[in-house]
This record gives structure tokens, sequence and C-alpha cells, in this order.
């Protein structure tokens, strides 16, 4: 159970460093998440039952998703459509999308082969952030960061800032996508209503990690999300065990993370009381 845990944590780390791209460095949301995520695994999944090698089909998941945030980033760079508006037309769009790849809701894996073990869990996660730790310390990288810091800045350093969104929407919802490859693969199935409530866990890995490692260097923050996401993993088995109702688990996701994005007001607060009293 424990080895299960974690390499479900290992899973949906891919998911939070997905986001993180996003909602930490272009500091916007991004709601393409619930349509790339399920786009992915019913990609692969389909492509996997047609005998594809499970290999390729993950890859072709992942440029699905690339695919889904080029969509988006054209609707809010060029259509000058608000981020949140063009990613809820990209999500339910992608319903009638997966829908044309299965040809049903569903589909399973029974029989065929897949990529199911810690190991591969591992080495996708530390691939993820060793490619995204060395495209952010780029030149390139460095111009994205520059336009999520402040972009009216950046454009007055000649950086084409819509280009840095388009290229940070592509790339994260590629990552979301491989996410969803990869836990479509594990569980055993894809199903169009996987991506519903699935920012929530993402965002979840990442507050958690900021909470335990703050102020930190760009390669730990990657690495906290991992930490982040197998934490709260372990909470969720937590609840189960507890004798919880599993049809509520999207609930005790929104409590967690509600707790957490409060962590920090409440550390302050209590550090200026402590202050207070001390004077």
């Amino acid at each position: 159970m424990i080895l299960s845990t974690i390499n479900q944590g290992l899973l949906w780390a891919i998911l939070g460093l997905g986001i993180f791209m996003t909602f930490r460095i272009l500091n916007f949301p991004d709601m393409t998440t619930e349509g790339s995520f399920p786009l992915g695994g019913a990609v692969a999944v389909t492509l996997i039952t047609h005998g594809v090698n499970p290999f390729i089909a993950t890859f072709a998941a992942f440029l699905a998703g690339c695919g889904a945030g080029l969509v988006t980033g054209l609707l809010y760079t060029k259509g000058k459509i608000p981020t949140l508006l063009a990613g809820i037309l990209v999500m339910t769009s992608c319903n009638s999308i997966m829908l044309m790849i299965m040809g049903r809701a569903n589909l399973g894996l029974l029989g065929s082969d897949k990529l199911k073990s810690m190991i591969i869990s591992a080495f996708a996660v530390l691939m993820v952030i060793s490619l995204m730790f060395f495209f952010l310390n780029t030149n390139l990288g460095q111009a994205f960061i520059a336009t999520g810091d402040n972009r009216d800045m950046a454009q007055s350093f000649g950086i084409n800032t819509g280009r840095m969104e388009l290229l940070g929407l592509m790339v994260s919802n590629g990552i979301i996508a491989l996410a969803g490859a990869l836990i479509s693969q594990n569980d055993g199935y894809a199903d169009i209503s996987k991506g519903i409530g699935v920012i929530v866990i993402g965002l979840a890995s990442i507050i958690i990690g900021e909470v335990f490692f703050d102020n930190v260097s760009m390669i730990e923050r990657l690495l906290a999300i991992v930490i982040g996401s197998i934490f709260y993993q372990f909470l969720i088995l937590t609840i189960i065990k507890l004798g919880f109702n599993t049809n509520y688990l999207k609930l005790f996701s929104a409590i967690v993370l509600g707790i957490c994005l409060m962590v920090p007001t409440l550390k302050t607060k209590i550090f200026k009381g402590g202050k207070i009293n001390a004077n």
C-alpha cells in the first residue's frame, strides 16, 4: 500500500510540475488542464489498444497536450480572449475530441502492454524535472521567467511576451497530458471524466511543497512539488483508512488545498502576534 501510494504521488507530481509552469512562473490559472489531462490518457490508451508501442503512444499524448495548449495560447495571445475563458473553451472542446478519438466515454487496456511500474514513474518525474530545470536556465527560459515576473518590463527589454506565454501553455499542457497518459496506463483505462477536479490535485502538490520548503532554489522548488504530491497522496490514503466515503474525495482535496493556502497567512499572523506579545 505504501509503495502504491508513493507511485501514485510520483505520477501526480508530473501534473503538478506541468501546472507549475503556468500557475507559478507565468502567474495565471489555466483551465485547459482539465481537458489536456484526460486528452493525454485518451490518446495514449487508444493508440496502445491499436497496437502502438506504449512509449510512442505516451509521446503522442504529450504532443496532443501541446496542441491543446497551443490553441489556448492562440485564443489568448491572438484572439485576446482572457486566459481563464480561453482555457474553459479548450477544456470543453476536449470532451468532444476525446469521444472522437476513443469512440466512447471510456476505454480499457485489458490485455494490452502499458507503462506501469514505480521505476518508470520515477524515471518520468526525473526526466521532466531535468528538462524543466535545463530549459529554465537557458536564455529562452530566463525570458520565460521574466515574462511571468513582470510582463511590461519584459516587453521593454525586447522580449516577445506573447510567444513566451504561448510556449508556456504548450509545454505546460504537454506535461499535463503526459501525466494523464501515464496515470491512465497505471489505472488501466482512460475516461473523459478523469479531468474533473485534477487542477485541485496539482495545485495541492505545489502548495503543500511550498508550505514545507520556502525561499529555496528552482531545482528545490521542483523537487518540493514531488514531495508535496507524495504527501498529499498519503493524506488521501489516511482519509480513506479513517473510513470516510471515497465519493467525497474531491471535497476533501479542496479542503486540504484550502487549508494549505491559508497556512502562510496563519504563520504571518502568529509571527506578528508573537512579536506583539514579546514587546
